[in-house]
Order: C-alpha cells, then sequence, then structure tokens
C-alpha cells in the first residue's frame, strides 16, 4: 500500500516507515535479527540502526539478500530508459573534434613501416 501524503513526511519518518515494512517482511519469513546479523557479518546494534534509517544502504541490500526481497530495489527505483528522441540528442554530444593533445611518436629514420 502507497504511503499517503510521503511528501509531506520527514526524512526520518519515511525511513522509519521503510524499516517498519522491512520488519515485516522478517517477520513474515520467521527470521531472527540475530541471524540476518551473523549472516551479514554485522551486529545486531547495526541491524536495528539500519532499520531505523541511520545505516548504510549497502547494509539495508544486504538485508533484503537475506530476506529474499532483492526484488524490492527495482521497484523502489525502477528503471527508466531513454525515449528515442532523447537518444538522438545525445548521439549529437559524441565527440567529433580531436584536441590535438596526445602525442603522436614518429618513426625514426631507419625505422620501417609494417602497417600494423
Amino acid at each position: 500500500m502507497p504511503i499517503k501524503d510521503i511528501y509531506v513526511m520527514s526524512d526520518d519518518a519515511i525511513a522509519a516507515e521503510v524499516g517498519r515494512r522491512i520488519e515485516q517482511k522478517r517477520l513474515e519469513a520467521d527470521i531472527t535479527q540475530e541471524s540476518i546479523a551473523e549472516e551479514l557479518g554485522i551486529t545486531t546494534k547495526t541491524y536495528r540502526a539500519t532499520i531505523k534509517g541511520k545505516g548504510k544502504f549497502v547494509t539495508l541490500i544486504g538485508i533484503l539478500r537475506v530476506l529474499g526481497q532483492l526484488e524490492l530495489i527495482d521497484r523502489f527505483i525502477p528503471e527508466t530508459p531513454f525515449s528515442p528522441m532523447a537518444l538522438l540528442e545525445l548521439r549529437g554530444r559524441q565527440r567529433q573534434r580531436a584536441s590535438g593533445l596526445t602525442v603522436v611518436k614518429k618513426e625514426s629514420p631507419g625505422e620501417e613501416d609494417l602497417g600494423w
């Protein structure tokens, strides 16, 4: 269920809601905080801080991996492909000139060009 009035919520409130939802997933999977922490090589204190929004994003991803919920990351920020027009605009920005700053090694008078 989407969060109502998410734009009026503080960042801490949103983090708390995300943590609450992760805790619900953990309880549904019947996995202890200790077992998740052990599998990730973190302390239970770090686990609790992460679900309160005070941990590292990498730890959050690890928790979701242990819970078998990594697909939530794709729903969190879905990939949005470029439109064909945007791709054409980007293509126009490809490099078209040389800067002339690269030094090219010149052949010595006795060297023969082998064409490689």
